[in-house]
């Protein structure tokens, strides 16, 4: 069942990447997380409230709720950064170095959770990823330099703190329902989100969101919160180290439908890269 979901994971955070894309053309992309964010965050309690483990808040352990928070408090960070870099650079770019979290997930799985059964094969999985990775990332042809260094650097630390992000939550889920446990670190989301945004004094633009783009975050926000719902049960009945790669093969789905939504095409270098990629994820589930 969690390598199942762990699929699920995959598929509808591919889908995030595609519908968020299409609603931070003219919507800043703090403003878009933000609201996004409140969209996960009801779809999180919704589900809490249909398998009726609301009334296990108060037995949360303050270990669990604390990685629960700093989980939280990474996955914010990791939007923010994933966002800002989407709306500078394609999502044929981005997507990839967002995606490289996997390697230090695993690795840190490795060290944290002792995950040594078939050590060798993910390792050498791990560095086919690594090299999947690099070819899939080409420079973007266009004279503004500075601009590519932005968005690069932005997609760089979205994938720190991912890596961050599966760390903390497979400690603070121990012990907790994993919908209960996605609606908690959403809550914490959605203050770091609401935060940056006042900060930053762009609170004002909330009004001045395109309805039509509106449409699209918000769908953004039910296809993370399906995804997170997924994956956090994968990550508290799974193998971190074979979870978070099968979850990054959403790449599968946002270069399929960005081809045929911003007909954004892959060079066969990149091709090559991506199915180096699936092939290294297929055999870390096989042996996992």
């Amino acid at each position: 069942m969690w390598l199942i979901m762990a699929v699920l994971s995959a598929f509808f955070a591919g889908l995030t990447s595609i519908l968020a894309k299409c609603g931070i053309k003219k919507t800043d992309s703090d403003v878009a997380t933000a609201v996004r964010t409140v969209v996960v965050l009801l779809f999180s309690w919704l589900m809490v409230f249909l398998v009726d483990s609301y009334g296990q808040i108060s037995s949360v352990e303050p270990k669990s709720f604390f990685f629960l928070v700093l989980s939280g408090l990474s996955t914010g960070a990791s939007w923010l950064c994933y966002f800002k870099a989407l709306s500078m650079g394609d999502v044929n770019k981005v997507v990839p170095i967002d995606k490289s979290s996997t390697i230090l997930s695993v690795l840190l799985a490795i060290i944290c959770f002792k995950e040594t059964e078939h050590l060798l094969v993910k390792l050498c999985c791990t560095a086919v990823l690594a090299i999947g990775i690099f070819l899939m990332v080409e420079k973007k042809q266009t004279e503004k330099k500075d601009v590519t260094r932005k968005w690069m650097f932005y997609a760089v630390l979205s994938a720190l703190f991912a890596a961050l992000t599966s760390i903390f939550a497979k400690v603070g889920i121990v012990g907790v329902e994993s919908n209960l446990g996605t609606a908690l670190r959403t809550g914490v989301v959605l203050l770091m989100a609401w935060a940056i945004v006042f900060m930053k004094g762009k609170h004002k633009q909330i009004r001045e969101i395109d309805r039509k783009e509106l449409f699209y975050i918000s769908l953004s926000g039910l296809a993370t919160g399906a995804s997170w719902l997924c994956y956090y049960y994968a990550i508290q009945n799974g193998i971190v180290s074979v979870v978070v790669p099968i979850d990054k093969m959403s790449i599968l789905v946002t270069v399929l439908f960005s081809f045929l939504v911003f007909h954004e095409k892959l060079s066969k270098k990149a091709l090559a890269g991506l199915c180096l990629m699936a092939v290294a994820t297929l055999v870390m589930a096989v042996f996992g």
